[in-house]
């Protein structure tokens, strides 16, 4: 039995075939790989949009129950700081004219004025 997997054709546009490309050429890869990057990329943001949606539906529903898993998420994570985690500082350049402090204190906010 062959391990080498099946391929097939699809159809794009052009554009999106010469997008496909120049990332696939910038990055020394080929174009398949790119693509299967881009779809697990799009499964990751799907998965956590979806996650997303139930977490603020438990929070509606079950007021109780969301405020027991955050406290529960801070006892093993620790309090929320509303800084940049420090391993990415320095690594995230923000657009010009963000301000840090109103990020970190509407993010609190959604924290529950934390």
């Amino acid at each position: 039995m062959s391990t080498e997997q099946k391929t097939t054709t699809i159809r794009v546009s052009v554009i999106t075939r010469d997008k496909i490309a120049r990332y696939a050429h910038e990055e020394g890869r080929p174009m398949t790989e790119v693509l299967e990057e881009a779809l697990q990329d799009y499964e990751k943001k799907k998965f956590l949009k979806r996650l997303g949606e139930q977490m603020e539906r438990t929070r509606r529903e079950d007021p109780e129950g969301y405020a027991e898993y955050l406290a529960e998420f801070e006892i093993w994570q620790g309090p929320p700081s509303g800084r940049i985690a420090p391993e990415w500082e320095g690594l995230i350049d923000f657009p010009e004219g963000f301000d840090e402090s109103s990020w970190t204190s509407a993010r609190n906010e959604e924290q529950g004025g934390k």
